[in-house]
């Protein structure tokens, strides 16, 4: 079972997280020619407190 896993900062509207798994699944099932049943897409979301960049959180970095 491919695993498509999407690392960034958070998304408010589950409408828009909807349409992005589509979206991917949609992309991943025509390159690769696996039915989309088989994908797992998986969200990370990482707030700007959770994140360091050179040593310093992006929260510091506004």
């Amino acid at each position: 079972m491919p695993t498509i896993t999407i690392d960034g900062p958070p998304i408010a509207d589950t409408a828009i997280k909807r349409e992005l798994v589509r979206d991917i699944t949609d992309a991943a099932e025509k390159a690769y020619g696996i039915p989309r049943e088989a994908y797992v897409v998986l969200i990370r979301e990482y707030t700007p407190e959770n994140v360091g960049i050179g040593g310093v959180l992006l929260f510091d970095r506004r």
